[in-house]
């Protein structure tokens, strides 16, 4: 127990590096005490605490938000589908949304990042809702592999449609290329106030469910003998990774690896108690995701690379060191 206190209160630190090095670091590095004042007395007069103020503040908030998100969904994921290779993109949530983006610019519903994120997320829900009422069905309703192979299946259906219509108007797949690499650049002004809200609530529900989670890892027959309803909580993660990937995938784009990756070295840090796991794969998500924004920020300047990319190359080195030299945990 104190171990893992302490590990949570490190990761803590290294998430406040993280979130200074994000107000501070860019194509123009800004001091930490410029940083201070544009936080708590701003000068609007001052062009660097107006830089701090106007763009990095949101970005990092939406950051913080999507890799807490990610990390917290994955590692549900895979306590749910008892396969450590899970991520969220297994309920086809990445797919649903990149289809709603695409329809949308193709319709010019969604030409805007303010118009992005709510067909971004409904999209990423329609799609976790199929793939639901696809694995549900039967006398092994909602069993994970059943799951897995909907999900799988449905991601490969509506992926095919995207890239039709992709295909078919060269003007959408610009802009589609834009959101698609995964960004946290152009949310200046952006109320994350929903967001921010959506995220938080369905974390807070996913500890209080993953208690009832951690017993049907001991086996159905066990969960049942302890009260746990295993259809309700099946669902009831469902829900909660819908919410939480849907909400990162509509703010950030399809930022991978971040929820495949971070709870694998979380429970090598805590071990496989799930609330613990949560908690450090919140943390440490949200961590990563700034580090590979600020990473993506200075490698090609004067312009940047998008979060998605960064986290494909960071989380996929650190994915493949761990699967080397780390025992994966069996679920």
């Amino acid at each position: 127990m104190r171990k893992r206190a302490v590990i949570a209160v490190l990761c803590l630190v290294a998430l406040g590096v993280a979130i200074a090095l994000s107000l501070a670091v860019g194509s123009r590095s800004i001091d930490l005490g410029t940083v201070w004042q544009a936080l708590t007395d701003l000068d609007p007069q001052d062009p660097e605490q107006l830089i701090v103020s106007e763009l990095r503040v949101s970005r990092t908030v939406i950051g913080v938000l999507a890799g807490a998100a990610l990390g917290v969904a994955g590692a549900l994921m895979q306590s749910l589908t008892r396969n450590p290779f899970a991520d969220p993109g297994l309920l086809g949530i990445n797919a649903g949304a990149a289809l709603a983006v695409v329809i949308g610019l193709a319709t010019g519903l969604a030409t805007s990042y303010a118009t992005q994120v709510p067909v971004a997320f409904v999209g990423a829900g329609l799609a976790a809702v199929l793939v639901y009422a696809i694995g549900a069905r039967g006398a092994a309703a909602g069993a994970p592999v059943r799951l897995a192979l909907a999900g799988v299946a449905l991601t490969a259906l509506i992926s095919s449609v995207t890239y039709a219509i992709l295909l078919l108007n060269d003007e959408t797949i610009e802009q589609y290329r834009l959101w698609v690499a995964g960004s946290l650049t152009g949310r200046q002004n952006y109320d994350v106030t929903a967001l921010a809200w959506i995220v938080v609530v369905a974390i807070l529900a996913g500890l209080v469910a993953s208690r009832q989670l951690q017993a049907i890892a001991l086996g159905e027959d066990a969960a049942r003998a302890l009260g746990v309803s295993i259809g309700t909580t099946r669902t009831a993660i469902i829900l909660i990774v819908t919410l939480l990937a849907g909400a990162a995938t509509a703010a950030a784009g399809p930022i991978v690896f971040v929820g495949l990756a971070v709870p694998h070295l979380a429970r090598a840090l805590v071990g496989a108690s799930l609330p613990w796991l949560l908690v450090i794969s919140a943390l440490g998500g949200a961590a990563l995701v700034l580090v590979c924004d600020v990473i993506g920020r200075v490698i090609a300047p004067p312009g940047e690379i998008g979060v998605g990319i960064t986290t494909a190359f960071i989380g996929g080195a650190i994915f493949a060191l761990m699967a080397r030299r780390m025992k994966v945990v069996e679920l």
